[in-house]
């Protein structure tokens, strides 16, 4: 089986969101993880629509490249700029770049729950549509 990690800058939303949306269309082939460069717990509304999506992400945790199981990795896929800049080096897998807008950053100064949580469908949204069609990225 291939191994896939998905990789963000706080493994709090769009890795955890590829995450889960690959083990749910690619898990028969694909062992799949996500990290962070940094570690920032997990985004309470990233599980909220996710489970909207019926996709549940509440057993996930927020976890570092280093935390990661020592496999090699076949694919690393960033997901945000910050992680494509400082992506840590994975020896043999093929790395892939598929950058997606940050929720938490485009919401931070938005007070309506409803416009918020319309923010991260969207992203949802476009992560479930790539991850769908994962291997025209591969």
């Amino acid at each position: 089986m291939k191994t896939i990690v998905f990789l963000c800058t706080g493994n709090s939303c769009r890795s955890q969101m590829a995450e889960g949306f690959c083990r749910k269309y690619w898990g028969h082939e694909f062992e799949v993880f996500s990290a962070g460069t940094k570690k920032h717990g997990m985004n309470l509304r990233a599980m909220q629509v996710m489970k909207e999506a019926g996709v549940d992400i509440s057993s996930h945790f927020s976890k570092t490249v280093d935390e990661l199981p020592k496999v090699r990795f076949d694919y690393v896929v960033t997901v945000c700029d910050s992680a494509k800049e400082s992506c840590p080096y994975f020896p043999g897998g093929k790395i892939v770049h598929i950058g997606f807008q940050d929720p938490p950053a485009l919401t931070k100064d938005m007070a309506d729950e409803n416009e918020i949580l319309t923010i991260y469908r969207r992203v949802r949204d476009e992560i479930e549509t790539t991850v769908k069609n994962l291997k025209d990225y591969l």
